[in-house]
């Protein structure tokens, strides 16, 4: 595979840029490859062919656009091995992890986009008028280090099966196995300029790409701080803004729990799995102030079993940090805890060695006034926080700048109403699993916008209101 060209107007081509960007392997810190550092130059010509492409794409009917993606989605299967490998060397995700969630979950995904794109509302009569959903037209897609695929598949599949032409600028961190779907696409036979690849630095083509007149709308998932960057450009031209940003998601543990294993493998799957790289991981615990120790006891019970170490080892449950930068930036919070207060419980301030590994920390102690308990981390850093009673864990659920994501559990109808209660675009209640067909996004300063089943879909659309019964 050829890494260092791009995809532009259905050709793999050379980038207007001179630059590169190393891969780096931030298991054992070698470079795997390299991808252009694109410029505004290949930005335009992106756009260009996107917007050549989106009238003849836009026309085309809703079961060609389902049936060229049906052809992807086996494009995309067929590479299961190519991007298991991928993503473990440009992410240091562990093997297991990588092949069940971060591969082959996104065939999932792409399943239920498929199969849900008939229902999607395009057409509603009204009492006097018929509203038309209609593609929003040129849509930039910038997505994150942290899922590779997944953002991307998140993005790129409701986008085109609208009818919008896409240009997709993955994180310059992982950006190797875009490359692989995008000969995935290549293969199924898109037309050409439906689907375009440019790499680059974010600060570089962000700007670009939100800025350009040939773009409708900007997509974007990443820190709280780049949506934010992202959508002033954008917005001087008044384009359409989707974001998906940072979180720092409770998880709500109610009093009286007579077996607290459960809850905590779902915690720790959820914090210490990708190495707490995920937006929606459960960071703070909430437990009752009487079962602290009880529970603090099994959390050191069961942590031993989320082994840290090389990806390629099928023992492996977490891999490294996906760079030097979220290294060093886990390890000044783990710092900053303990300056402020906080003790742990398990883990400690990590050594620099080769492979950026963090192994698990857990702050008990915790207030949530702590920076640590109210900044996102990205790391598997978890603080336990106490409460009294119910009311006070809503509180201090509810006591955040982000809203993205919580879990409870407890007994059902106690744990219901707990749910209903938080102020969070997503809430688990007990072992209850993700629902790929559910709207996924965020309240507060986790995002704008919604992704996932027919609302991710509806995401991409305009409406348009034609009142049509008068003579």
């Amino acid at each position: 595979m050829d890494f260092e060209k791009l995809y532009i107007g259905g050709k793999w081509v050379p980038s207007a840029s001179s630059s590169w960007i190393e891969v780096e392997n931030p298991a054992d810190q070698t470079v795997v490859a390299r991808v252009p550092a694109g410029n505004a130059a290949d930005v335009d010509r992106a756009a260009k062919a996107a917007a050549a492409a989106l009238p003849a794409w836009r026309a085309t009917p809703l079961a060609e656009r389902i049936a060229l993606m049906e052809r992807f989605l086996t494009e995309f299967r067929a590479r299961e091995e190519e991007l298991v490998r991928l993503v473990r060397e440009e992410l240091g995700s562990p093997e297991g992890f990588t092949r069940k969630s971060q591969v082959e979950y996104q065939y999932v995904r792409t399943r239920n986009y498929i199969d849900l794109a008939p229902s999607v509302p395009l057409v509603e009569k009204m009492a006097a008028s018929t509203v038309y959903r209609e593609p929003v037209g040129v849509v930039a897609c910038i997505t994150p280090w942290n899922y590779p695929l997944g953002q991307v598949i998140q993005k790129i599949v409701p986008a085109l099966l609208m009818g919008n032409t896409v240009i997709l600028k993955p994180s310059q961190h992982t950006p190797l196995s875009a490359y692989s779907l995008a000969e995935a696409i290549d293969a199924a036979g898109f037309p050409a300029g439906t689907f375009n690849l440019v790499t680059g630095r974010g600060s570089e083509l962000g700007a670009s790409l939100s800025t350009h007149p040939l773009v409708d709308m900007v997509s974007f998932t990443g820190s709280t701080k780049g949506g934010i960057a992202v959508s002033k450009s954008a917005l001087e031209s008044v384009k359409r803004v989707s974001l998906e940003l940072g979180g720092k998601s409770p998880y709500v543990m109610l009093p009286g729990i007579r077996d607290y294993s459960v809850p905590i493998h779902i915690l720790f799957n959820s914090i210490l799995l990708n190495s707490g790289q995920t937006c929606t991981a459960f960071s703070r615990l909430l437990v009752p102030e009487s079962e602290a120790e009880a529970i603090e006891r099994e959390m050191l019970r069961i942590v031993p079993e989320y082994k840290v170490g090389d990806p390629k080892d099928p023992a492996s449950k977490l891999g490294p940090m996906a760079s030097r930068a979220q290294f060093e930036k886990v390890r000044s919070y783990i710092r900053l805890g303990l300056e402020e207060g906080a003790r742990l419980l398990t883990g400690s301030v990590p050594e620099e060695g080769r492979g950026y590994y963090v192994e698990p920390a857990i702050f008990t102690g915790v207030s949530n006034s702590m920076r640590i308990a109210r900044e996102e981390i990205f790391g598997p850093v978890l603080c336990v926080i106490t409460y009294k009673d119910i009311d006070e864990a809503v509180r201090i659920a509810n006591d955040a700048t982000y809203g993205l994501n919580a879990g409870v559990f407890g007994e059902k109808a106690l744990a219901t109403e707990v749910a209903k209660r938080i102020e969070a675009g997503n809430v688990y209640i007990n072992t209850s699993p993700r629902d790929t067909s559910a709207p996924f996004g965020g309240w507060k300063q986790s995002g704008i916008g919604r992704e996932g089943g027919v609302y991710g879909m509806i995401e991409f659309t305009e409406q348009k209101a034609l009142f049509d019964t008068g003579d």
